[in-house]
């Protein structure tokens, strides 16, 4: 069992890295600056997606749903209607301290997405979990152009896309 959280643990730093060099890309800001994709249509009261849309990867909010990039780029997110099947969803938030970018700090961040957060959500600890968990991380870029300081957790479940929230999926 350690062994598989050792070889997980070091999935979740490599792929918060990936995701770290991919958010970094210009046409990421480049939306930004020309006011690409916004946000989704979401109910007033719940802030719920009511329509499937593509969205700006920085108006993600926890509780989206969305399908899969199949590219490592990370600038936008098609988000659904939790209840339409989807292969994602944002779980959780952490929001950093202010001061200088650092990878090591990022990663460390990282790690809350697999403890009592997920735990929480869940209903499982994450290590005798069967669901994946990946970051959407602040880049260099990001955090000094934009004050980005959020580390968002996404689930998702690698059997296939899902129906509903994971919450309380306690598998």
């Amino acid at each position: 069992m350690m062994k598989m959280r050792k070889r997980r643990a070091l999935m979740l730093a490599g792929t918060a890295l990936a995701l770290t060099v991919a958010l970094s890309g210009c046409s990421t800001i480049n939306n930004i600056l020309s006011g690409g994709p916004a946000d989704a249509d979401r109910d007033e009261a719940t802030g719920q997606v009511t329509e499937s849309s593509s969205i700006d990867i920085f108006a993600l909010k926890v509780g989206d749903c969305k399908m899969k990039s199949d590219s490592g780029l990370i600038e936008s997110a098609d988000v659904v209607p939790c209840g339409e099947p989807h292969d994602e969803e944002v779980y959780f938030e952490i929001t950093m301290d202010d001061g200088e970018f650092s990878d090591e700090a990022v990663d460390a961040a990282t790690q809350g997405c697999i403890g009592d957060a997920f735990t929480d959500f869940v209903g499982v600890v994450w290590d005798d979990s069967t669901l994946d968990v990946y970051p959407i991380t602040p880049t260099q870029d990001t955090w000094d152009q934009y004050n980005d300081r959020i580390v968002q957790c996404v689930i998702s479940d690698p059997a296939g896309p899902v129906t509903g929230s994971l919450a309380g999926a306690a598998r």
